[in-house]
């Protein structure tokens, strides 16, 4: 698996017992967020969740607070509208890191990205040997069991893409299933991050890479969604591939950073 970054001892350690945020955007989830906040609090018990929820008209947000009542682990934050996946996480990434987050994970609602795989996505980061977990559908061990041809070749196609323009090598750059160690979002401009879809997915593991990020890849197996439709549409392949054009041409010049280490 390709790694790349200045060595470990240029970051701090992660802590004994890291604050853990799975962040979980939601729009007409309503179905999903019951199931998915109490299998993921079952696999990682001592971690937090946070529903990032744009105005769902299902319900979903009311369920979410509900559900945050009844679990201290829980936790909503509300937009007044759906203004795209991309805007969603850097929200969610600003209140976690104010809540003081060591470790921030980024996941589907609906079980495309199943739960079982969180332990795998943060032993790296718990062992020191990462920065950034890229749940990865195309290394070795990872499977897309219910795609067709053509979808497969489109996602893995924009992988290669923007891989060979960016000069990274791993294998899947468009998958939403990740883990970041804090001090790698405190690193990246946020401000910056503008994309959604596909194209965020891209842009923050770029610029992770930029920071002096360790990355990692590790398989996972990237399931149909149980309940709700899918929210990928055309226009999300056509924002990634201007996304990635503008990237390149923007940091010719810049060098990979190194980390700074976390505050004691």
């Amino acid at each position: 698996m390709p790694s790349v970054a200045p060595s470990p001892s240029s970051i701090a350690a992660a802590p004994t017992s890291p604050r853990i945020w799975i962040i979980v955007p939601t729009y007409n989830e309503r179905e999903n967020i019951g199931p998915i906040s109490e299998a993921i609090l079952a696999t990682v018990p001592q971690a937090n969740v946070l529903f990032v929820d744009d105005a769902s008209p299902d319900g979903t947000g009311e369920l979410a607070d509900e559900l945050a009542r009844q679990h201290p682990n829980i936790a909503v934050l509300h937009r007044g509208a759906k203004q795209g996946l991309g805007r969603a996480y850097v929200a969610a990434f600003r209140d976690v890191l104010a809540r003081g987050a060591d470790v921030v994970v980024q996941m589907d609602a609906d079980f495309s990205h199943p739960v079982r795989f969180l332990p795998g996505l943060l032993e790296p980061l718990a062992a020191d040997r990462a920065d950034l977990v890229l749940g990865s559908r195309y290394v070795k061990g990872g499977h897309i069991p219910r795609w067709n041809i053509l979808r497969r070749l489109v996602s893995r196609g924009g992988s290669v893409f923007a891989g060979t323009v960016l000069l990274m090598s791993y294998r899947d750059l468009t998958g939403g299933f990740k883990a970041f160690r804090g001090s790698v979002l405190r690193a990246i401009d946020l401000d910056r991050l503008h994309a959604g879809g596909y194209a965020f997915q891209i842009e923050t593991t770029f610029r992770a890479r930029l920071a002096g990020a360790r990355i990692v890849e590790i398989p996972i197996t990237f399931e149909e969604r149980r309940a709700g439709q899918s929210k990928m549409s055309m226009d999300i392949f056509i924002e990634a591939f201007r996304l990635v054009l503008v990237l390149r041409l923007t940091t010719l010049h810049r060098r990979r950073r190194t980390l700074p280490s976390e505050p004691a």
